[in-house]
C-alpha cells in the first residue's frame, strides 16, 4: 500500500516563538520541582467571593518572593572584552505563558506582561488574566509587536527580535523578570520549560493525593507539582532552591490579604521542610 505524500506548512503565526527559542538556547538551565500542598490555596479560593484561579496565587506568591529574593529577579548583562555581570531589577514582572489563536486561526503561544507584581493583590492579577483569557486575545494591543514580527521575512524578523532583547535591562520589558507557565488544566502532572528568564516556575494539575503529615497521619489533600528552571549563569542551585522552598512555602501558609506584606519571618528554608531534609521539598511527602 502506498503512503500518502506529506505536506509541507510553512511556520508563520510561529514565527515569534522559534525568535524566542534560539534566544533562549543561550540559557544553561537547571531544573528542580516538589509538591505543594494547595490546601489553604482552596479554602481561600471557597471562600472568596469571586473565582481566582490557581495561576494567581503562584503569580502573588512568585511576586512576593522574588521581591525578597534580587539575586533571582535579574537577568545576565554578557561583555564580549569584560567580565560579565548580572543586573538585578526594582520590581517583579511576570511573563505568563497563553495559550491562544493567532489571527489567522492557528494556535500559538502568547506571552503576557503582568508588572508590579510584587505588591499586586490576587484582584489585580485576576483582573489581567481574566482580560488575557478573552477570545480576541491576540488582538489585544499588547500584541502588536507580535502581530508585525510574524509578518516580516525572516531574517528581518529574527533580527528585530534579537535587537529587541539585547540590552538585558531592555529584556524585562519584552520577557519580564520571571516566566510562569501552567499547564494545570490538562492531565499533566509536572513538567519542565525555560521562559527567557533567569527564573521561571511551572504548574501541573493539582489533584487529590495521599500526603503524610508532621504527626504521622496520613489523609488525601490537593497537591500541586511545581517546578523551576533556572538559569545556571545567573544563580546557582542553593539559591534557586531557597527560592523554590520559599515560594512554597508561602502557598502553603501565607497571607493573601495584605498585598504588599510579607509572610512572617521565615527560619532558614531547611527547617522548613520537615520531614525531608532537602530544602526543595514541601512540609509532607506524598505517601504513594
Amino acid at each position: 500500500m502506498r503512503a500518502s505524500s506529506s505536506t509541507v506548512h510553512p511556520v508563520r503565526d510561529r514565527r515569534h516563538t522559534l525568535y524566542f527559542l534560539e534566544y533562549a538556547a543561550r540559557q544553561r538551565p537547571v531544573f528542580l520541582d516538589t509538591d505543594v500542598d494547595m490546601g489553604a490555596v482552596h479554602a481561600h479560593r471557597a471562600a472568596a467571593e469571586r473565582r481566582y484561579s490557581t495561576v494567581t496565587y503562584v503569580l502573588h506568591a512568585a511576586g512576593r518572593t522574588l521581591h525578597r529574593h534580587p539575586e533571582a529577579n535579574a537577568a545576565l548583562a554578557p561583555r564580549r572584552l569584560r567580565a560579565p555581570r548580572t543586573v538585578r531589577f526594582p520590581s517583579v514582572t511576570a511573563k505568563l505563558a497563553l495559550d491562544a489563536k493567532s489571527l489567522s486561526g492557528e494556535r500559538v503561544v502568547l506571552s503576557a506582561l503582568i508588572p508590579d507584581l510584587e505588591t499586586a493583590s490576587l484582584d489585580t492579577i485576576q483582573d489581567q488574566i481574566d482580560r488575557y483569557r478573552s477570545p480576541d486575545v491576540a488582538a489585544l494591543p499588547e500584541f502588536r509587536g507580535v502581530r508585525a514580527l510574524v509578518r516580516l521575512p525572516v531574517w528581518l524578523g529574527r533580527a528585530a527580535f534579537a535587537h529587541a532583547v539585547r540590552g538585558a535591562r531592555r529584556r524585562a520589558a519584552v520577557l519580564g523578570t520571571v516566566s510562569v507557565s501552567s499547564l494545570g488544566h490538562r492531565p499533566v502532572d509536572g513538567f519542565h520549560s525555560t521562559g527567557g528568564t533567569a527564573v521561571t516556575f511551572t504548574c501541573g494539575r493539582t489533584t487529590p493525593r495521599p500526603v503524610v503529615r508532621e504527626d504521622g497521619s496520613i489523609e488525601a489533600a490537593p497537591v500541586m507539582r511545581l517546578g523551576l528552571a533556572f538559569d545556571h549563569r545567573v544563580l546557582d542551585g542553593a539559591a534557586a532552591a531557597d527560592v523554590l522552598g520559599e515560594l512554597t512555602y508561602t502557598l502553603e501558609h501565607g497571607s493573601w490579604e495584605a498585598p504588599s506584606d510579607a509572610p512572617p519571618h521565615l527560619a532558614p528554608v531547611t527547617t522548613l521542610r520537615s520531614p525531608s531534609p532537602s530544602p526543595a521539598r514541601a512540609p509532607h511527602r506524598p505517601a504513594g
